[in-house]
């Protein structure tokens, strides 16, 4: 099934195997007269095709390979060499296939990767609930919103109280407390509590569905990337027609014209790019991300500068316990032993760091007698006859004497915890920087990526904080997506690579000269917009993107000049009319497979360690 699968998607590639089948069962049959014709026929019909595209490269002011291919095929049909003139499609249009197939290996990795956009909502009409899809809703409409539902438009909120989390629209890492009248951002998350929002704006108009507009305007504007081995077009060209043409001149026979050409066939400028971008990518995937297509390779080759956002990029995105603050009378793991049992109850962000922050002290969190969540403001429970209250300061104020605020940093925040009605203390947690963040960004220097940059919806003093720490000099925080796509545009030490994670960072993603996106959470629509989407959690792979990509490119370059040094000895030896047009085009064919074995060396392997080879696929499982 594959095989026919891959011969309807590369037919004019089957059809010129099948005729060169077809040609030799003919040849021995006798019938060399009609092989004849049949290939000639072919050849030329073909040539016609690829100077159609090539005419109108040409208008647009662009001179690619064709040029050389048609005129090699005609040449060798007018001459009667009428093999070699099916030889010489048969490596055009394979290059051509294998280009294609480059790309579509790339993007068939990727076909799950947006699924996130709200698509309807839980409307109130009087005293009954209706669904209906999100499109439908208008401004004024009342609507119930699950817990751990997405919110579907922007609104305010109508009920008393309420958490969302917005990390996937501002980077906040930290869920967002909000009361009657706030503002609620559709394509955030509910708490663990329903509540009632009165929409503000219809879906089109929304957070969200701006942010989708953003990626897909800032998807069109961004150039084109010229293809390697069109580079060498001209020059290539102009010297295989120039030395084909004095051969014929010198020698006065035209067959030495096509000799010549078929000799210079671009196949190892068409093939040595493709096949080192398919082992480039496929080296990637080996390494944990996709990659979108070789130009993505090309660009993350001549990457100058590096854009990261913060929250789940340079950071590990959840709060992590750093500091336990206890008072007189209180040991700092009963504390966090009675807070990690309270908090098992809770469905906040928080409470899976207390808890795991126990866990690695030992300390198995124990049942409650009777337990109660506070929404926004804390827990209550009764613990092995100990009532325990853990929270927001104000909260734990109104069930414990004397308690009192504790001094925090940037980028942390406090639990207050009471005891059998005293302040017990606080347990301070902030969101790490990841333990390699700092290693990635010294690897991008040494590979010439010297300019780095912070892009965040965070507070300034927070960013700051992260930046400092990193050696990141250039900040922008408290930024909207608009803002990251407008910082982006200004940069001028291009190429540009953005590195981030949520809904927020998809049209920065997309506006940058390549987006990676850290894919491993399921961020679904930064996945869809950017170039290279890193499949583990960690961020170690945008210098590697970086690192593979200059070896591909540095691969490829070597294959094609090496293909361009043979093919060029080759012609040279053929304008003196020791090597016949068929002989010369399956010596091409020996030129043709050196430039493949020499481009495959951009499958890696042992540069990448002993590390174990595991697909892009496996790795995705392994996530799930």
């Amino acid at each position: 099934m594959r095989v026919l699968h891959l011969v309807r998607r590369y037919r004019v590639v089957a059809l010129t195997l099948g005729l060169g089948l077809l040609g030799i069962v003919l040849w021995l049959a006798g019938a060399e007269p009609a092989v004849q014709w049949i290939f000639s026929g072919y050849a030329l019909a073909v040539a016609a095709w690829q100077a159609v595209g090539m005419v109108r490269d040409i208008i647009r002011g662009h001179w690619g390979l064709d040029v050389l291919a048609v005129t090699a095929i005609v040449a060798t049909v007018l001459v009667g060499e009428y093999v070699a003139a099916l030889i010489v499609v048969l490596m055009l249009t394979g290059g051509e296939a294998l280009e294609d197939y480059a790309s579509r290996r790339a993007k068939r990795e990727l076909d799950a990767l947006l699924t996130r956009a709200p698509q309807s909502a839980h409307r109130i009409d009087g005293d009954e609930i209706v669904d209906v899809r999100a499109d439908e809703v208008r401004p004024g409409d009342v609507l119930l919103v699950r817990p751990s539902e997405i919110v579907p438009v922007d609104a305010i909120l109508s009920s008393d109280e309420g958490a969302f989390d917005e990390s996937s629209i501002t980077g906040e890492s930290v869920p967002v407390e909000k009361r009657t009248g706030d503002e609620v951002l559709s394509g955030s998350v509910n708490g663990p509590v329903a509540v009632e929002v009165r929409a503000t704006a219809p879906a089109a108009e929304s957070q969200y569905q701006q942010i989708v507009a953003l990626v897909a305007e800032a998807a069109e504007s961004k150039a084109p990337v010229v293809r390697l081995a069109d580079r060498y077009a001209v020059p290539f060209t102009v010297f295989s027609l120039a030395l084909a043409g004095i051969a014929w001149w010198l020698s006065g026979d035209p067959v030495r014209f096509a000799e010549v050409l078929v000799l210079a066939t671009p196949c190892p400028l068409l093939i040595a790019a493709p096949v080192a971008f398919i082992g480039g990518m496929s080296r990637a995937a080996r390494n944990g991300f996709i990659v979108k297509g070789g130009g993505v390779l090309e660009q993350l080759s001549a990457a100058k500068t590096a854009v990261f956002d913060k929250t789940g990029t340079l950071t590990r995105g959840h709060p992590e316990l750093i500091e336990i603050r206890t008072e007189p009378g209180f040991s700092e793991d009963e504390v966090l032993q009675l807070v990690a049992s309270a908090e098992q109850y809770s469905s906040h962000v928080l409470a899976t760091s207390m808890i795991e922050a126990a866990r690695s002290r030992g300390l198995r969190p124990s049942e409650a007698d009777r337990a109660s969540e506070h929404a926004t403001n804390g827990e209550r429970a009764t613990i092995g006859g100990r009532d325990v209250v853990v929270g927001k300061f104000g909260f734990v104020a109104e069930h414990a004497r004397d308690a009192a605020r504790t001094a925090i940093g940037p980028g942390e925040l406090a639990v207050y915890v009471g005891i059998d009605g005293r302040f017990a203390g606080a347990l301070l947690a902030s969101d790490q920087v990841r333990d390699n963040a700092a290693a990635t960004l010294e690897r991008l220097r040494g590979l010439g990526v010297r300019d780095t940059m912070m892009l965040t919806g965070d507070a300034q003093a927070t960013a700051d904080h992260i930046a400092a720490e990193l050696g990141i000099t250039r900040v922008r925080a408290e930024a909207l997506p608009a803002d990251k796509v407008h910082e982006v545009a200004s940069i001028t030490s291009r190429p540009v690579i953005m590195v981030g994670d949520g809904v927020n960072d998809a049209p920065v993603l997309a506006a940058a000269d390549v987006g990676i996106a850290m894919g491993a959470k399921g961020a679904t629509a930064a996945s869809e917009s950017a170039d290279a989407v890193i499949l583990v959690d960690d961020i170690s792979g945008a210098a590697k993107a970086v690192e593979i990509g200059r070896d591909t490119v540095r691969i490829a370059l070597q294959s094609i000049w090496l293909g361009i040094i043979v093919s060029v000895g080759l012609m040279i030896v053929a304008a003196f009319g020791v090597i016949p047009a068929t002989a010369g085009a399956l010596l091409q064919e020996v030129v043709d497979l050196v430039t493949i074995l020499a481009a495959l060396r951009a499958i890696g392997g042992r540069r990448d360690g002993r590390q174990p080879a595991r697909s892009a696929t496996a790795r995705v499982s392994a996530l799930r």
